[in-house]
Parts: C-alpha cells; structure tokens; sequence
C-alpha cells in the first residue's frame, strides 16, 4: 500500500529544512519529471500547449515549457500572471529563451494543465471556466500537473474542473485525488520524485492507498484439515431470500467450509442450493455472523437478538442499518459494517454524529469516515463508492478499483459474503474487510462481458479465477 497525505507543504519544507533542498531544486525535479514522462511518450517535434496560473503550479508548466523548448513546438497560454516569487523567476528564465507565448487555446499533440495546484480551495471564476470547458472539448492528450485544476483540498470537484489523462503528482500522493468525484477528472496517477525517493520525502500517515499485493486469498495450505477448519459462518435470512443466499454461495465459493442460512421458518426450499444448510437458531460450531442482507422489515427482532447473544465477528449490512437494533450492534468487538452512501447517512443520524444529505457526504467522505471511527474504533466500517472507504481505529484505506459495473442489486450482497466468508475462517475484522473489498473489486475488472451485464451469479463465478 502507498501512504496519502491532506497535502505536502509541510512534506516540502522539510526538504528545505533537513535535507537542504531548495524550493527552487524541487521544482526543477517536479518540471523535469513532466518532461521526461512527454520524452518517453510523444515524439520529438510534438505540440504542447501549457496552461498556466499565478502561483508555483503555473512555475511548474513554466519550467516545463523551458525544459521542452527547441526539442518540441512548445506554447504558454497564460491565464493568470505570475505572482509567486517562484513563478516569477520561472518566467523570467523561459523569457531569456524566448519560449513561445499564445492567446489561443489550440489543438496540440500534449496539453498541461498548470493552473492551480493541491492548495486550491475556493471556485473558479467565469474565466477560468470557460477555459476549462474548451480544454476539456480539445483531443489532445491531457496531462494534469500535480493535481487537476478545479479539484479543492478536500476533493470536491468543480463540474469544469480539468479532465486529464493522467495526473503526475508531486513527491506524495494526495487524498483529495480519490475522492469519488475526483475519479471523473483524475485519470491514471503517477508519482513524480523530487529529487529524493519517496521513502526518504513521506513522512507517518494514517491514510493509505491499497494496492493488488494487499489482498490475502484464503489459500489452504495445511494437509489434514476437514470443513469444520474452515469455519461456519450463520446468515440470517429474512423476506428477501435471495440477497442472503447470494452472500452465502459468495461465502462457500470464497472458502467457508459451512454455511448456515438462519431461518425464522427452517422449511425446506426449492430456491436454497443444496450445499447450504438451514437453522431457526445458531448452529453451535458457528464462527462468524452475517446479518441484514435480505432482512426485510418482518423478522423477529426477538430472534434476532437471540442471534447476538455472543461475541462472535459479525458483518452487518443492508436493512440491519435501518432498526433500532443497531446503535446496541454498534459496541460490539470483531464488528464490520458495509453502508453504501445513503444508508451511512443513516447511521451518523442514529448514530447522533451528523445530519447530513448524500450530496453532502459524497463531497466530504473522508471527514465522515474519520469522525464515525473516532466515536466507533472498534467498528471496521466499509464505506461503498467509486474510491472504497476502510476506516478501523483512526486507520484509513482506499481502494480505488470500485466500478460502475458494481452498480447491481446484488453485487453488495457478494461482498458481504466474501467478508463473512474470511471472518469465519479467522481473518481479523479489518484484514476481512480489506482483502474481500480488494477481492469483490477485482471480480468486477477481471469481467469480460459488457460493465452493464455483470451479475452477482458473475461475481460468484469468477471467485475460481483470483
């Protein structure tokens, strides 16, 4: 996993301080690390339209534009003048050899984006977004120098905000670029170095970006083993059949070795797989919980304490978030909760934490997510979207991989089971959590049938293929 930060103003000054880094050798490394990555691309002879600001993100395109002259047919648009020390030393130095300036915003092979950088925290202006909107019309392809112009510090984004191909960041990633509403405008990511290495640059950070590598498939490496070794995760099983029989083939395919539907009638049914068991009350051997995935309103909430009368790990999802129940669910240990946004909305209500609208908590994810785990450490809390959301004990994570293809009654109903699945064969509540939603994700990539096709049935079966 990477480490992401609010920001790196204080990661650069202490480059100055204790590294004797100049901020002007930094922005050589940052505007050199653009050049060599439109070097290793685009051939000698190409257009490259920069846009740049008033403040150091515009001193970086300026520095670029220096770096590339002669080599490439370079152009500066400049939307604001510099005003910065930096930008203004940069100008001066692009002006001594005469680097090209325009007043028109022309199709070209490669187009910067310099404008505002991670400090950006107010609106852009009438100006600035008409700017915008013809950049985002151009074909070209678009880099975005540190951060995509229009996004704040908190990853809201202006619906003009640049549209880029790739985004080369500065010496550490930024949180602000895996907000949901960033994924529209961020496109690939890059680090660049400047002038030390990332491990030397980044300091401690309770934020982190999940990769591939931090997924732990449950592969079963010991010989005399037998089901019970692998665990009896209990599932209740309400109106809705078909959603808690979802998480439970989700569960057995992921490597549960028994799975209990937990009935309030345990009469046989036609719809329930063979390979599932049926139960009124909690098998003995049972070592994990999955509750609420097709509750329905009319379960016994009487029986469903008596299923909560332990300490087993539990996932609860779905209907669960909408009863009185939950604020009692809500102390226990070994707990892992999955909202998607408006159900979470819910919960900070309940919950007396925030009252607040899912617009509202889509733009500010991340202070919601720090808040709920401050008040619920013990609680691994999921939270769905386009970034995936970990937060346990003031520890967060990301995972980046959410698709629309996702977008699927069903499709949350697999995850649960694949975070019962693990907490039943004795994965901690957070590793569970981290390694299903890293599985659950990469079920959707790995699909290759239209986005819009993709079933839950999908999910499960593509289980044999991580």
């Amino acid at each position: 996993m990477q480490k992401l930060f609010d920001e790196v103003s204080l990661l650069d000054k202490r480059c100055y301080d204790k590294f004797a880094l100049s901020e002007d050798i930094l922005m050589e490394h940052a505007a050199n690390g653009i050049s060599v990555f439109i070097r290793e691309k685009f051939a000698l002879g190409s257009s490259v339209l920069i846009i740049t600001g008033s403040g150091n993100n515009g001193a970086d395109g300026i520095a670029l534009s220096r770096l590339l002259f002669k080599d490439y047919k370079v152009e500066i648009f400049v939307l604001k003048e510099s005003k910065s020390q930096m930008a203004k030393l940069q100008d001066k130095r692009a002006h001594s050899i005469h680097v090209k300036r325009t007043i028109y915003l022309n199709e070209a092979d490669v187009i910067v984006d310099a404008i505002f950088g991670t400090g950006f925290n107010g609106k852009l202006d009438n100006e600035t977004k008409s700017v915008m909107q013809t950049l985002n019309k151009l074909s070209g392809y678009k880099i975005a120098c540190d951060i995509p112009s229009g996004i704040q510090i908190n990853g809201v984004c202006d619906k003009d905000s640049f549209k880029a191909d790739i985004t080369l960041t500065m010496g550490a990633l930024k949180k602000s670029l895996f907000n949901d509403q960033a994924k529209e405008y961020v496109g690939d990511i890059k680090v660049l170095d400047l002038g030390l290495s990332r491990e030397i640059y980044e300091t401690d950070s309770n934020w982190n970006l999940l990769c591939e590598k931090d997924m732990r498939l449950p592969f079963r490496h010991a010989k005399d083993t037998h089901k019970g070794t692998y665990g009896h995760l209990a599932i209740s099983s309400g109106e809705k059949i078909g959603a808690s029989v979802i998480a439970a083939l989700s569960a057995i395919n992921f490597g549960t070795g028994l799975v209990t539907l937990l009935r309030q009638e345990a009469q046989i049914s036609s719809t329930i797989p063979f390979e599932l068991m049926l139960s009124k009350s909690l098998p003995s051997n049972t070592s994990a919980l999955a509750l609420g995935m097709g509750l329905g309103v009319s379960f016994d909430t009487e029986i469903l304490e008596t299923y909560l009368d332990n300490t087993l790990p539990l996932i609860i999802d779905a209907d669960i978030f909408s009863m009185p129940i939950l604020l009692e669910i809500l102390k226990r240990k070994k707990l892992v909760i999955t909202p998607h946004p408006l159900e979470f909305v819910r919960i900070l209500k309940l919950t007396g934490l925030a009252e607040t609208s899912v617009d509202e908590l889509q733009n500010c994810r991340f202070k919601y997510a720090e808040l709920f785990s401050q008040k619920y450490p013990d609680v691994v809390l999921l939270l769905k979207g386009a970034n995936v959301i970990i937060a346990h004990n003031q520890e967060f994570f990301i995972n980046t991989n959410g698709t629309s293809a996702l977008a699927k009654g069903g499709s949350g109903d697999v995850l649960s089971g694949l975070i019962g699945s693990l907490l039943a064969q004795g994965y901690k509540p957070l590793n569970a959590t981290i390694t299903a939603s890293l599985a659950h994700t990469k079920l959707a990539l790995n699909y290759i049938g239209p986005d819009f096709s993709l079933t839950p049935n999908d999910l499960i079966d593509g289980i044999v293929y991580l």
